[in-house]
Parts: structure tokens; sequence; C-alpha cells
């Protein structure tokens, strides 16, 4: 039996057990990265460039880039760097740096989010207030929130798991630091206390979730009263899919961090924090920003000028 002040490391669950397996699922993270952190970074790069685009929707849009960026190079390189040189060990340090800026860039994201929804029902049903309600203050101070409500929640879910005492080893059923897995390892009640943390924030992001669909169901029906059937095709090709990547989310994060311990299995852990670990940030670009026409011929000339230019 060991406890948590002679645990240095932790031993992450291999993504294969084989070779050619390791090397596949390695080539397979470096092509979701590499998409991922191009396509992040264009937008990143043409809101910061474009004077054209200093609109509170690409305000939200350039935030959500940086957190999916964040999130991406959070969780894959490190795994990246497992399959490749065949390891699984993570320091004890480095394991509560990553579930802290894992649980920080996830939940910026989720409230960014949240924003851009706000931003979407106040352009529809509040145009005449659109300036006051989302100015140029009101969007920092809205981004702000979103980043520090993000900061004290990972700093209260890190704080509290690695306060536990751990006494069932150092492996981990996870591919990288994560709640779940680590309370796993406590010998101690007190992870109760970490569950109802978890309850809380559940209730909380289901509260921005409910919001979301309040809010698009209002815009459904505004937009089914739009005569032109491209302005309803247009409107519901960017809605629904948003609606499907937020579904997607909460619900693996939900089922992942409050499933009973009797149904829970590491190819199932692994499963489901894929799909809101390293799905999204890949996602994101191309459901709520690519999509853009605006955006995407802002990108468009980005790359043409720096072409030419070199």
């Amino acid at each position: 039996m060991s406890n948590s002040s002679s645990i240095r490391h932790f031993l992450l669950l291999a993504l294969a057990d084989t070779r050619q397996l390791q090397l596949l699922h390695f080539c397979l993270l470096l092509g979701i990265s590499l998409a991922a952190l191009l396509a992040n970074g264009l937008i990143i790069s043409t809101v910061a460039c474009g004077h054209h685009l200093h609109m509170p929707i690409f305000f939200f849009l350039l935030h959500l880039a940086l957190s999916d960026l964040g999130s991406i190079c959070t969780t894959v390189p490190k795994a990246m760097h497992n399959s490749l040189w065949d390891t699984t060990t993570i320091s004890y340090t480095g394991c509560a740096a990553q579930l802290f800026f894992f649980l920080f860039f996830i939940s910026a994201e989720y409230f960014l989010l949240t924003i851009m929804c706000y931003d979407r029902y106040v352009s529809i049903f509040k145009p005449l207030h659109y300036g006051t309600l989302l100015g140029s203050r009101a969007c920092a101070h809205m981004a702000a929130a979103a980043w520090a409500s993000a900061f004290l929640t990972a700093l209260m879910h890190t704080a509290n798991t690695f306060s536990l005492p751990l006494c069932h080893g150092n492996v981990l059923d996870q591919f990288f630091c994560e709640i779940p897995a680590i309370l796993k390892l406590s010998c101690s009640k007190s992870h109760l206390r970490e569950i109802g943390i978890s309850v809380f924030t559940t209730f909380l992001a289901f509260g921005c979730f409910v919001f979301m669909v309040f809010s698009y169901v209002q815009i459904f029906r505004a937009v089914l009263r739009i005569p032109s059937e491209q302005g309803r095709h247009k409107a519901f090709s960017t809605c629904l899919p948003h609606l499907a990547v937020i579904s997607l989310f909460l619900s693996t994060v939900t089922f992942a961090y409050l499933k009973p311990p009797s149904i829970s299995s590491p190819s199932l852990d692994l499963a489901l924090s894929v799909l809101y670990s390293v799905v999204p940030p890949a996602l994101n670009p191309l459901i709520y920003s690519l999509r853009n026409k605006e955006l995407k011929a802002a990108v468009w000339r980005l790359i043409t000028e720096w072409y030419q230019e070199h």
C-alpha cells in the first residue's frame, strides 16, 4: 500500500498493446492535433488581423479557438509521446498540471459557447439593443467572466482531488489524468466531497445547456418564419451542429464523471474521454467558424496575402 506522499509518478492507460497499433494511434493523434492546430490557428490569426471582423461573434470565436488549442495541447501531446516511445508514465506534478489545465480549458470552452448562444439570441430578438448589450466592454467582461469561472472551477477540482490520500497504487485507467481515474486510487471517504463538487458543476453545466436549448428553440421559431428557404437552411445548418456537439460533450462528460462504478471499464472510459477531449477541438473550427462565409473569405484572403509575400 502507498499513500499520496510517496507517489512520484502515475502510470497512464496505454492506447494499444502492440507496437503497430501504438504507432497507428500516434499517427491518428498527430493528424487530429495538426488539423486542430491549423484550423484554430487560422481563426485566431484571421480575427486578430482582420479589423472588419472585430465584432462580438468573432471576438468570442477567437476565445473559443484559444480554448480549443489549450484543450488539445493539454492531453494529446503526452498521449502521442507515450505511444511513440512505448511508455505510460507521467510525473505527479505533471498529472496535477494536466488535470488543472484540461478542466480550465474545457470549462472555458463551455462557458464561451453559452455566451455565443446569447449573442445569437440578442442579434435576432433584440437587434436594436445589440450594440448596448454586446458592446466592446460588455464582451470583454463576459469573456473575462468565462475564463475566471473556468479558472476557479479547475482550481477547486484539482486542489480537492490531489488533497485526497491515495493508497490504491498509481495506475490510472485513462490515457490522461482525469478526476474519476484518480478517485479510484483514493482510500478515503472524503472523495464524496469531490462527488459533491462534480454534481454542482454538472448542474451548472446543465443550466447552461437548458439556456442554450431554450434560446435555440426561440431562434428556430423565428427562423421558420423566414420566407427565404436559403435563409432557413443557412440558419439550421449552423444551429443544429452546434447543439449536436454540445449534447455530445455534455452527455459524455456527465456520464464519465457520474456513472456508477459497476459499469465502469477502461475501454468505455477511454471512448468517452476521446469524445469530449479530442473530438470537439477538431470539430469546432468547422462547425462554428469555417462555416461562416465572411470568416472563410477572410481566412482565404490571409492565406493568399501570406503566399504572395513569400
